[in-house]
């Protein structure tokens, strides 16, 4: 019977060797778990500051593209009617030049001929 118990008390020793194994391994996943779970909180943090940081910079991104086409626009409009000007400009001189021209012909005392 000594050798029952003998043979009992081994496999009883292997039977809590192999449980605190189990245990030991099962502490290890769920460190490992946990630290998972840490890094995803983390994560999910970052990804919901950069998502809430990409719709601001995204709208003021928005806002100044809306802004420079009206300046854009502007400016084409503006230069438009400066050329238009400019050319009214030189029309007007020319008309200037001319009428200047024709009333210097008619206050020129005329002269008699022979």
């Amino acid at each position: 019977m000594t050798q029952q118990a003998a043979a009992l008390q081994t496999y009883n020793n292997e039977l809590v060797k192999c449980i605190e194994d189990l245990c030991s391994k099962r502490d290890e996943l769920n460190r490992q778990i946990k630290q998972e779970e840490e890094e995803k909180e983390r994560l999910e943090h970052d990804i919901h500051v950069l998502s809430e940081k990409l719709r601001r910079v995204s709208e003021s991104l928005s806002q100044r593209q809306a802004a420079r086409a009206t300046f854009d626009r502007t400016i084409a409009e503006t230069e438009a009617a400066y050329t238009k000007i400019l050319e009214s400009s030189q029309s007007l001189l020319s008309v200037l030049k001319q009428e200047a021209g024709n009333l210097s012909k008619a206050t020129e005392p005329r002269r008699k001929e022979h």
